[in-house]
């Protein structure tokens, strides 16, 4: 690449990354794309996910009766945000314009560079119980055809057309190992030359080292995401005072390469990292039975009706439903134990349960209407869950009770339940169905839930009580803590600009993505409302682009 003369070297080449290359070719600029893993992996994490973007007030919500506004998402988020320190001034920012973007030209934006969306929003991460806390009011999550994959084709797509017309460089196995810093601004990159690879998307690479390279440019563009995928700078920074203590065990929710090394890199160049201890990790993990990276865990995407045990076998109280507060649930888990069970019938996890990714999801990541009709409506659950719960070894199915259980304690030894307690308290539970009042949070939550069409539709079964054999099987899941996103890391101004720990700008690097909180540091605060990861790739990506 000696001949090639970039003015901008973007380090990463997942969707911030591609995006900001997207946007800086816009200019005229001349980009050199990094990144450790081999070309089949472009795109990065953002292929597996499900797709799901958070939009606001757009067609597909108004066809359904929603009725959204900027107005109230910006009180949604803010109230999920909680920002309370002095260095989230960048991130607030960024938050308010990242509103204002989602409620005015994203769709737009995205429907320009192909995207499509399935009519069905989905209503994820719906709160804590009060209007002005956490959680969104009304459905955003708008999940794209083609889930993750199709969400990062187009760029995938402009990459290689750049790449053939000499506006984009791309050097796959290039792993950075520092920024060039000439008169206190970053002018570079130099790093390590990996031996290629044939291994399949997600699957470890060799990290054996062939050569060495070093490049300059008027500006580096940092888009080389988290930590999920070391589960031991997760620990570093978990926030015990808020959450309680770290898991030992933890299933990984993004391949090992999301490692979390640039930041450091990045803080020994000069460049500030602020609320590290702000991370999204989900409750609902399972332990996938066919895995492509290693401890490679799913997250169950529930509908409302699962009920949920602690590892004690105490049922949680709301708000500690499935679908409603991601991080209050974690707490009220890690105060028990680390793991937790859903407790359902083969009714619940035909309608409701859905896995998380796009190679989960394959009707909706290659097939078309028929095949969505037919998985998520015709008989049984999905093919990937029912897959799961053949071969999954978190699941345990039983014809009655008493095997149920039994099963689940031949799981968790260390950890038994008791039959009559947990009998006791489904009892109560399913008797609560013979009126249509009721006292049980949950129960007037899936009736709330079924309020909704799309809900109704294909997200929520109708209430029905858990020990009538007739609604069996019965269905037990073990879940594990499965880690997912960094929601602090370096510190941006609203330009992209990363900034050094005193707040001055380190000039030459920006930072888009995971590895900046999605923008400023931390834009979401403490909580995400979902379909806000891809979509802050899209929007700090277009930001860095536009600026560096």
């Amino acid at each position: 690449m000696t001949d090639f003369q970039a003015d901008i070297i973007v380090v990463g080449a997942g969707l911030a990354g591609m995006v900001a290359a997207h946007e800086a070719v816009a200019r005229g600029r001349k980009v050199l794309l990094l990144d450790q893993e081999a070309p089949q992996s472009l795109g990065g994490q953002a292929f597996w996910s499900l797709g799901g973007l958070f939009m606001v007030d757009t067609p597909e919500q108004r066809r359904l009766g929603i009725k959204d506004s900027r107005e109230l998402a910006l009180n949604d988020w803010m109230g999920s945000a909680q920002f309370d320190r002095h260095e989230d001034a960048n991130p607030r920012l960024y938050a308010e314009q990242f509103i204002d973007w989602a409620a005015g030209p994203m769709r737009q934006w995205c429907h320009d560079l192909g995207m499509r969306w399935f009519p069905v929003v989905g209503w994820a991460e719906r709160g804590g119980a009060q209007a002005h806390g956490h959680g969104n009011s009304v459905p955003r999550f708008h999940i794209t055809w083609g889930t993750g994959t199709g969400v990062v084709a187009p760029f995938a797509k402009r990459m290689t057309e750049y790449a053939a017309a000499g506006q984009v460089k791309l050097g796959f196995r290039h792993r950075a190992t520092d920024l060039i810093v000439t008169d206190g601004a970053v002018t570079g990159v130099r790093g390590d030359i990996l031996e290629n690879s044939t291994a399949a998307r997600g699957e470890s690479t060799s990290r054996e080292v062939t050569g060495s390279f070093e490049y300059s440019a008027e500006a580096v563009i940092l888009t080389t995401g988290g930590i999920g995928g070391n589960h031991d700078t997760v620990r570093k920074h978990w926030p015990e005072e808020r959450l309680g203590k770290a898991p030992q065990r933890m299933v990984a929710g993004v391949p090992d390469y999301v490692d979390g090394k640039m930041h450091e890199i990045a803080r020994s160049s000069g460049a500030g990292l602020i609320n590290e201890d702000r991370m999204w990790h989900y409750c609902e993990g399972i332990q996938n039975w066919n895995s492509i990276w290693p401890n490679h865990g799913i997250r169950i995407l529930p509908g409302p009706s699962s009920l949920w045990f602690d590892a004690k076998g105490d049922r949680m109280e709301a708000p500690y439903l499935p679908g409603f507060d991601t991080l209050g649930t974690l707490k009220r888990i890690l105060q028990a134990g680390e793991h937790s069970w859903f407790i359902l019938t083969q009714k619940i996890i035909e309608k409701e349960f859905a896995l998380s990714g796009s190679e989960q999801n394959a009707d909706l990541t290659d097939g078309g209407w028929m095949d969505v009709l037919k998985a998520r409506l015709g008989k049984g659950a999905t093919p990937a869950v029912e897959a799961f719960k053949k071969h999954g070894e978190d699941f345990v199915v039983a014809d009655d009770l008493e095997t149920l259980v039994a099963g689940m304690n031949r799981i968790t030894p260390e950890m038994p339940i008791d039959l009559t307690h947990i009998r006791n308290q489904i009892a109560a539970r399913d008797s609560q169905l013979d009126n249509p009042f009721a006292k049980d949070a949950q129960i007037t939550a899936i009736r709330g839930a079924r309020a909704y069409k799309g809900d109704k539709l294909i997200r929520t079964a109708k209430p029905h009580a858990i020990l009538d054999k007739e609604n069996g099987p019965l269905i037990a899941v073990r879940l594990s803590v499965v880690t997912r996103k960094s929601l602090g890391g370096l510190h941006t101004d609203i330009k992209g600009r990363v900034l050094t720990p005193s707040g001055a700008v380190l000039r030459g690097l920006y930072a888009a993505g995971e590895v900046c909180g999605f923008g400023g540091g931390g834009y979401h605060g403490y909580n995400a409302l979902e379909g806000t990861f891809l979509g802050g790739c899209l929007f700090s990506g277009r930001i860095a682009g536009q600026n560096a």
